[in-house]
């Protein structure tokens, strides 16, 4: 029996057993109401409601805020002996390389293709949006944090669900903060094995061998996949054991790389076509308002921006603060305002920079997508670049190749904090952990394994439901540590002014 047929075998016996389960799943969680000629998801709906009370709420912390989230993150108001592991920079990176992926430049195609152009103005809203979510979920995440005596960090929903409720409402808080912790460890979990692993490994395989002969070229036979699986799973097996601290030293170099990469391919398409850069802006702007062809509308162009960007930055399903709560810092709400950055990069940033050399590129196969025609995301991404820089296929294959290990890694971080919550943090447990994520990785080249990880994307978002009722109780928590932070900000200024004028007043002197 060929390796073929034994990975087509496991693959039929997996979907078929998983397969009622996967579509029950999605039907609840992505239970979706008809809206003025089309569909909104619920799940898109709850998300999107958050980030706008949470908005209001906080006095839009990330447009008054964003200064100081940047001198945050370069380390100006650092304290040398906080409890942690990573710095400020560090952290946001491990937490970005989690959110930053093929969503950025597969999902984004599909979004314009869907929704028009005008659905890239609905994503930088609902990325502006998700900036406050994130926000408050990464300030409890550091907040109720446990530091081990290693020195280890340990965060996420798993931990501030039971803690938080137990400090606001006391034997019965607790209760049922530790059944959603469950719960959410469960899910982070799951989605780590096959959302943030398999998949991953399972598309970057894909795009490799598309660029190299396809199924027929060098890497295109079983022998290859499992060699590339091989590789994958040898560089997150080494990485993982270093913890935290090797998964953001890596992360650290990779995310501006990659990131660096693909912005300035983008910007190539851009400066070529700059004569069309006002009609594309043009194009987004009044497709935002008046969509032509796009179902349901303005609403429709609206919901498909909004859906694109929640599942791209993630923003309130608790992942991030899991990468975030390792950070070096007393003040809690200073590690919040690092992470309302994170949809900004990802959404406002990397997002606009793809749908706006697709439109300004305008491929034919993005026209074809439009008028129904079934063509891969990625395809189109590649294709608006391919229009200027020919060979762009192959950079794109190194971009998502950063990207999916990247990924992959930071997961690999998320679901060991999961696992060590449900099994304990012993040295066994950890390493069983790691050993079978690192199989995972092999398997990603070899399976596909599609209704597991349509289960896990459910499984993902059922965690937006328990995180986000928790925020909205723990908010109060969040305005506190805001306030505490602000007013450690203040005295460090004044410190400063402090210092300044009186060696003005000694050189006067002198």
């Amino acid at each position: 029996m060929t390796l073929d047929s034994i990975t087509e075998n496991v693959d039929e016996a997996v979907s078929g057993f998983f397969e009622p389960i996967a579509t029950w799943m999605g039907e609840v969680v992505f239970y979706a109401v008809p809206v003025g000629g089309t569909d909104l998801p619920l799940i898109v709906a709850w998300l999107v409601i958050a980030g706008l009370v949470f908005t209001c709420w906080f006095g839009f912390v990330q447009l008054r805020s964003f200064r100081l989230a940047l001198e945050v993150v370069r380390g100006k108001y650092d304290d040398k002996d906080s409890a942690g592991e990573v710095n400020h920079f560090q952290a946001l990176t491990a937490a970005v390389s989690g959110t930053v992926g093929l969503g950025n430049i597969a999902g984004v195609a599909v979004a314009v293709s869907i929704g028009g152009a005008g659905a890239t103005f609905w994503m930088i809203l609902c990325g502006v949006l998700g900036m406050a979510t994130k926000f408050v979920e990464v300030t409890l995440g550091v907040k109720y944090r446990e530091v081990h005596a290693d020195g280890a960090v340990s965060g996420g929903p798993m931990h501030y669900l039971p803690k938080g409720l137990a400090d606001r409402f006391g034997k019965t808080g607790k209760s049922f903060g530790k059944v959603l912790a469950v719960l959410a460890s469960i899910m982070i979990l799951f989605f780590g094995l096959f959302g943030g692993n398999l998949f991953q490994v399972n598309q970057s395989y894909a795009q490799l061998v598309s660029v190299t002969g396809g199924e027929s070229g060098a890497v295109g036979s079983s022998a290859g996949a499992l060699f590339f699986g091989f590789l994958v799973a040898a560089l997150v097996g080494v990485v993982l054991l270093g913890g935290i601290r090797s998964i953001a030293s890596v992360t650290s170099r990779l995310i501006p790389a990659m990131a660096g990469i693909y912005i300035v391919a983008c910007l190539t398409v851009i400066l070529v076509n700059v004569t069309a850069v006002p009609t594309a802006v043009r194009t987004i702007v009044e497709g935002a308002f008046n969509p032509e062809g796009v179902a349901g509308g303005v609403l429709g162009a609206l919901i498909i921006g909004f859906k694109r960007a929640a599942f791209s930055n993630e923003a309130g399903l608790g992942s991030a603060p899991i990468a975030h709560s390792a950070v070096k810092t007393k003040h809690p709400a200073s590690e919040g305002l690092v992470a309302l950055l994170e949809p900004f990069i990802d959404t406002v940033v990397i997002c606009t920079m793809t749908a706006l050399t697709i439109v300004i590129a305008n491929p034919a196969s993005w026209g074809e997508a439009r008028d129904g025609e079934s063509i891969g995301g990625v395809t189109i991404t590649s294709d608006a670049f391919e229009t200027v820089l020919p060979w762009f296929p192959y950079v794109l294959t190194v971009a998502v190749l950063l990207f999916a290990i990247s990924t992959v890694l930071t997961w690999g971080y998320y679901g060991l904090k999961a696992w060590t919550y449900l099994f304990g943090r012993s040295r066994t447990s950890e390493t069983v952990y790691k050993a079978v994520y690192t199989i995972f990785s092999i398997a990603g080249a070899l399976l596909t394994l599609q209704t597991l990880i349509d289960l896990a994307d459910a499984v993902l978002f059922t965690l937006a439901v328990i995180n986000i009722i928790g925020l909205y109780l723990l908010a109060p928590v969040v305005k506190r540590e805001l306030n505490d932070f602000l007013a450690h900000v203040r005295t460090r200024k004044a410190e400063g002014a402090g210092r300044d004028t009186a060696e003005e007043t000694a050189k006067t002197t002198a």
